[in-house]
């Protein structure tokens, strides 16, 4: 066989072409140097390295899938140096005023006592709910992925324009868990008001669906948290919202139905799960309105207009 068949015009149509193994090579010694020098190497780092490099490699739509997805592995090269300093070193951690803050605005009146959201929730669980939440509490990462995976083969200059609003949603997001970091309501719930930076992540109402499925999914996925004090806003509730912003681009009714359904089960399942009160939603919710509406004056520069569509053919 010959394996010096014509690949096209495109550079990254060939794997070992030199514009695709400078691209993997600067990335991986970069990322290398990143690891061992700043963050300190994880088995999970191995695993992300593994599979982008058997994408990368695979062949020329799984690597162009890759350089598609760009704006989305910032967000993880971000979300990962969190570790360094976390944010309740940088800010004092807030328990009691979100507590009461959210029972001012929501609280529930009950015979002896106002109750916030989650606290009347926790009292009155029903199966029903505790499946859904878990449901649609793991729907946030695979959904949006479903539909860049979507707009990978349709719209790639749509998936550039979703994957950095979203990069930008959750620089806000970060942003002001640092300026003010803060306890979910399971922390109140179990350990009350006093500062203890020692307390693990905590599944808490979603320890409900591990019992019904009979597997601790949650339980699991929690216990890695790093950080329990990252509560305000809900980034789980603004994804969604940046989601049916989007999908509602493509103008297919049925697709903005069940963008909505997922934000309407997500919003619900962040309050009954004891993860997020209601304050922390609407900041969530607010977090991607400001983003998208960020990341539309930012394309309104021609130069980033231009770098995007040069990019887009790049990639195709």
């Amino acid at each position: 066989m010959d394996h010096k068949v014509r690949m096209g015009n495109n550079p990254i149509d060939n794997v070992f072409s030199k514009t695709s193994l400078m691209i993997a090579g600067c990335f991986l010694a970069i990322y290398l140097l990143w690891l061992n020098l700043v963050i300190g190497f994880r088995l999970d780092h191995f695993n992300f390295i593994l599979v982008l490099s058997i994408l990368y490699f695979a062949s020329s739509t799984t690597r162009k899938m890759v350089l598609s997805f760009v704006f989305f592995w910032v967000f993880w090269f971000i979300y990962d140096a969190m570790r360094i300093y976390p944010n309740y070193n940088f800010n004092s951690i807030n328990i009691l005023e979100p507590y009461n803050f959210e029972k001012k605005l929501f609280g529930i009146s009950t015979d002896n006592e106002i109750l916030t959201a989650n606290e009347y929730l926790a009292q009155n669980p029903n199966k029903l709910s505790d499946f859904l939440s878990g449901i649609f509490y793991l729907t946030w990462v695979p959904v949006p992925m479903m539909y860049c995976i979507y707009l990978f083969f349709s719209d790639k200059k749509m998936l550039l324009r979703f994957s950095a609003t979203f990069l930008i949603t959750n620089i806000i997001g970060f942003s002001i868990y640092y300026i003010y970091p803060a306890a979910p309501p399971w922390y109140v719930e179990y350990f009350g008001f006093d500062v203890d930076f020692d307390v693990p992540g905590n599944a808490a109402q979603l320890l409900r669906f591990d019992d019904l499925v009979g597997y601790p999914l949650f339980e699991k996925m929690y216990n890695k948290n790093a950080n329990v004090f990252a509560a305000i806003p809900s980034l789980h509730s603004a994804y969604p919202v940046v989601l049916i912003y989007f999908a509602s681009k493509k103008k297919k009714w049925w697709l903005t139905l069940l963008c909505l359904v997922d934000v309407i089960g997500i919003w619900y399942a962040a309050v009954y799960s004891m993860h997020h009160y209601i304050i922390d939603v609407i900041l969530g919710a607010f977090c991607a309105i400001i983003a998208i509406f960020a990341f539309g004056l930012i394309i309104k520069n021609n130069r980033i207009n231009s770098f995007i569509d040069k990019y887009v053919t790049f990639i195709s």
